[in-house]
Parts: C-alpha cells; structure tokens; sequence
C-alpha cells in the first residue's frame, strides 16, 4: 500500500477511534468522577489543538495556538464537535496531496519558539501517532474509573469497517 492510501486508512481509523473515545468518556459521571472526566478532556483537548497545529503547519497559515492546550476546557460536547471537524479537514486535505507533495519538508515553528522542519507525510504522521498516546492517555483514565475503554486498535477498526474482512480470514 502507497502513502496515500495508507494515510486515508490511518484518518479514517483516527476519526473512527476519537469517535469511540469521546463516546466512553460522555458516560463518566460528571459529579462521581469531575476529576478524571476534567483530566480525560484535558487530554483529549491537547491532541486536538495539536492538530490544529500541524494543520497550520501543512496549510502555512497561521493556527493562532500559543501553547499546546487552551486555557479553558471545553464542555465534552463542544470537544466532540472540533475533533470531528478536524478528522473531516484532514481526510478532505490528504484527498489534495500528490507524493510530491507528501515529500515536501516544510520548516516551522513549535508554540515554544523552536524550529522544526518535518515533511508532510512526517506531520500527518505525527498526528496520528500523536492522538493515539493521548487516546491511550485517557482511556487508561476511565478505566480507573471503572469504565471500559474503547478496542482502540487500527485492526479492530478495519474489521468493524469492513466485515468482509473477517470472511477472508
């Protein structure tokens, strides 16, 4: 599998997974468990505006983010809603980029002041990975809390994504 469609699959899993995520987290007690579901969010904030980084980044506009979290947290519903919008940015721009432009290393700069030089292909790689630690982050919170955490895995999802699969086993 090339680059392009090995991206598709890993956004589409990543908006699959964030899905599930923020499903278990909205079962958290808001009272019983306030400081595991403020952490959970927390958490689940800072890949989100990580995101909205490394898109900056890839666009060359500016992301308008001074730190790697905003200051205040959003209500859970408010984080559903721009963590799905930023799964649709992403696999809307991965369908805009050739190979030429997956190899293209771009310079910028970190929220810190540091200069960074990555590829675009490293960069949506990096968000990726990056959501799939704070995934794992916030799901080792609910499990403290005694609530399951999603089956959070690229196999797991193409296997519900895609039922044949398990036929062709």
């Amino acid at each position: 599998m090339s680059a392009p469609p090995l991206l598709r699959t890993l956004f589409q899993y990543h908006a699959w997974a964030n899905d599930e995520l923020l499903d278990r987290m909205a079962s958290l007690d808001p009272v019983q468990h306030a400081d595991a579901r403020h952490a959970a969010i927390r958490v689940v904030n800072h890949a989100h505006v990580v995101n909205r980084i490394f898109a900056g980044h890839l666009t060359g506009t500016p992301h308008g983010f001074t730190d790697d979290n905003t200051p205040e947290t959003p209500t859970l519903a408010d984080l559903r809603a721009a963590v799905a919008g930023s799964a649709r940015w992403y696999l809307a721009y991965l369908v805009t980029l050739s190979p030429a432009l997956l190899a293209e290393p771009l310079p910028f700069v970190f929220t810190d002041g540091d200069k960074g030089r990555m590829t675009r292909e490293e960069m949506l790689a990096h968000v990726v990975t990056h959501n799939g630690y704070h995934r794992g982050e916030a799901g080792r919170l609910l499990a403290q809390c005694a609530v399951r955490p999603p089956r959070d895995t690229l196999a797991v999802h193409l296997h519900r994504s895609e039922p044949a699969r398990r036929e062709r086993g």
